[in-house]
């Protein structure tokens, strides 16, 4: 655990407005801080939220490479004590040997109850550094500091936390709130493009669920999305303000939060099917996902042909895959695909729940799929 000691950094940091979403969830209730420069900003924030507070940060390689010395430097300025836990990059480091490095490093550190860790990085660091803190010394309290677009406008918010298991995606973990999610928008700066792609399929799948406008919107300016300003501005607080109210309403999706997973019943089973690696990133699950609910919706004369045509078409545009053989390398056959999704944490019953649209903007929860409609879609997808 480092002591504080007196910064040197004497640069004052320009920062447009920022924007703050309130997650109304009563005691637990928490702000998420849109703006630039947020980082350099941590230190005196997290000591507002709890003072004398000591703080553990649990980061990787390629988060650290670029902004843990900024933190870092602004927890010493407000005088907070700290350490720091590097992990490897990359999904597989969701898993129960890294949860029990982060735990036992967080127990080295000395943080008590009363104290915070604060997730640096995407979201499998969000997911793992929240899953420890949920369960170290029975619940410590946690900060989200999301530095990857799909966790800025998904996996930071909403206290979901967890690992992966070779049976599925995030089957193993626990709600655990975030005390507080600062979403530095310059730190998306330093993603690679197709990361910040990834990420940008959550960021319509938000327009697909429920606001047309806003996937129209997208449709726009998503050129200006992805150049910065403004635009990446409205598209992150945008999204974070649906994920929010619909937060509010069901914490523990026993209702319509069930509707934050369009395009996850398939794109969690391709991303198992890929080993958790590189071959297919989360949001490019997430895409394809999208494309073949519509699809599925489609065949059951839920939507219009012409409603898929317009998901493919701007996933196409901006890059982000809507075909299965996009994928790098063999998938394995429809029966072990569907064998995947029934693994999937709606599953009810033995019974598959899709969110399925009857367009843009119209997505719902349908518990009456039947596996052959989906068995004969997957072979369909599968040919092509």
């Amino acid at each position: 655990m480092k002591t504080p000691k007196k910064s040197t950094n004497k640069k004052i940091l320009k920062q447009s407005k920022n924007e703050t979403v309130r997650v109304k969830l009563g005691k637990r209730s928490y702000d998420i801080v849109i703006g630039d420069n947020l980082i350099a900003d941590a230190g005196k924030r997290i000591a507002k939220l709890k003072p004398g507070t000591s703080v553990a940060i649990v980061t990787d390689s390629n988060v650290a490479r670029h902004h843990l010395a900024a933190l870092e430097q602004s927890l010493e300025a407000a005088k907070l004590r700290y350490r720091s836990v590097l992990l490897a990059p990359g999904e597989s480091t969701k898993s129960f040997g890294e949860l029990q490095k982060v735990a036992e490093a967080v127990l080295e550190a000395r943080i008590e109850r009363g104290d915070l860790v604060v997730a640096l990085g995407g979201g499998v660091i969000g997911d793992l550094a929240g899953f420890a803190a949920s369960v170290v010394r029975r619940g410590v309290g946690f900060v989200q500091i999301p530095t990857s677009l799909l966790a800025q406008v998904d996996s930071s918010v909403g206290g979901k936390t967890g690992i992966n298991s070779p049976q599925g995606k995030n089957l193993i973990g626990a709600f655990h709130q975030p005390a507080l999610v600062l979403a530095d928008l310059t730190a998306l700066d330093t993603l690679p493009p197709r990361e910040f792609r990834a990420g940008y399929g959550e960021v319509a799948k938000y327009g697909l669920i429920n606001d047309a406008k806003f996937f129209a919107w997208l449709e726009k300016n998503w050129r200006a999305v992805f150049k910065g300003g403004a635009a990446r501005k409205k598209a992150v607080a945008t999204s974070c303000k649906a994920k929010a109210a619909i937060v509010a309403r069901d914490e523990r999706e026993t209702g319509d939060r069930a509707l934050l997973n369009l395009g996850h019943t398939f794109g969690h089973a391709l991303e198992a099917a890929t080993g958790y690696s590189d071959r297919l990133l989360h949001g490019e699950g997430v895409a394809l996902g999208c494309v073949l609910a519509f699809r599925l919706s489609a065949k059951r004369k839920l939507c219009k042909p012409a409603d898929v045509a317009r998901v493919v078409k701007h996933f196409e545009s901006v890059g982000l895959p809507t075909k299965l053989s996009q994928i790098p390398g063999e998938l394995p056959g429809p029966e072990r695909l569907l064998s995947l999704m029934m693994q999937d944490k709606k599953v009810s019953r033995g019974k598959l729940v899709f969110i399925l649209a009857k367009g843009i903007g119209k997505a719902f929860i349908a518990k009456d799929v039947e596996e052959e409609s989906v068995l004969a879609l997957l072979r369909e997808a599968l040919a092509e």
